[in-house]
């Protein structure tokens, strides 16, 4: 640290983010919502970070705990990005009767956005794992990377924005169906913690701009107010308004993917065999018709296109 890290802030915030994620845990069970793992994800790493943090405080003179905790902390925020990209796509299945934004499938929307956010984890953890070493050069290096990882990270939080608006648009023409709870609530949380996110980039990539040593890299009170504090309001949204209230019944989820066993996989490839078979057949058989027909032509043929036989 470029400053005296406190131990009370480091145990506050510690305590809040369990209690979060203790929180999202049991709503996940009560309202049997799978996909609120991630949510759970992103409060597990922050809890880690921030306790690791706190043990880092007693000896500020050893990385022990300093470089798991950073890594985690820088991390952790793009596990609630992805929360985000997979709950749209939900809100559209569910309410939207073609379930598509856009001309994109729901599933096909959430599943393409969490790979673009894979991209950005990539890109941050390569970076942040660099801003671990003590070499002044490869320090600056990894802060250089990181902070195109979170630029990437934004251009596609502005990109989901927009579609997260065109779904809005929809609904309120009355496009959406008829559901027992109403969707604005959850929307706007999710409009929320894209600011929050936004919020916290734009503080990342302010405090490396003039280098690694400046006003905001040397005073721990902008990250509990520009990271620690958003990320758990981010978080802590979702545990009042939480996806369970509002996607209620069917179609609240994506269907799940029926498992074969090996028999039924055995007996589908048996029959794609059979149908290729016989239409290769079949395919041989049109050009044998043609031959025989060709050898009959200038004789007397019935109706059938063979050979009439005078009965004698």
């Amino acid at each position: 640290y470029l400053y005296c890290a406190s131990f009370p802030a480091a145990v506050l915030f510690s305590v809040l983010f369990g209690l979060v994620t203790i929180l999202h845990i049991i709503q996940g069970f009560y309202y049997r919502k799978r996909f609120t793992w991630v949510i759970v994800m992103a409060g597990i790493w922050q809890t880690i970070g921030l306790v690791t943090r706190t043990l880092s405080t007693l000896d500020q003179s050893q990385s022990t705990y300093a470089i798991p905790s950073q890594l985690l902390i820088l991390l952790s925020p793009l596990w609630i990005n992805a929360f985000d990209y997979m709950l749209l796509g939900r809100m559209a299945y569910y309410f939207l009767p073609d379930h598509k934004i856009a001309g994109m499938r729901a599933d096909k929307l959430a599943r393409w956005f969490v790979l673009a956010d894979i991209t950005a984890f990539i890109v941050q953890g390569a970076g942040g794992s660099l801003t671990t070493s003590t070499d002044s050069t490869t320090l600056m290096l990894g802060v250089h990377i990181y902070m195109g990882g979170i630029g990437l990270q934004e251009c596609f939080i502005i990109f989901f924005f927009g579609l997260a608006v065109m779904f809005h648009k929809r609904m309120n023409r009355g496009e959406g169906l008829e559901r027992p709870r109403d969707w604005r609530r959850l929307l706007y949380v999710l409009y929320a913690t894209l600011g929050l996110i936004t919020l916290r980039i734009i503080y990342r990539l302010v405090e490396y701009s003039d280098g690694f040593h400046s006003t905001i890299t040397e005073s721990e009170a902008f990250y509990y107010c520009l990271d620690a504090l958003p990320m758990f309001c981010a978080i802590a949204l979702y545990n009042v308004w939480h996806p369970g209230l509002i996607l209620i019944g069917l179609d609240s989820d994506f269907p799940k993917k029926v498992k074969k066993t090996k028999e039924e996989k055995k007996r589908e490839k048996e029959e794609e065999k059979n149908r290729k078979h016989r239409r290769n057949l079949s395919e041989e058989d049109v050009p044998t018709q043609w031959r025989v027909n060709a050898s009959y032509a200038g004789r007397d043929m019935d109706a059938s296109g063979f050979e009439s036989v005078e009965t004698v």
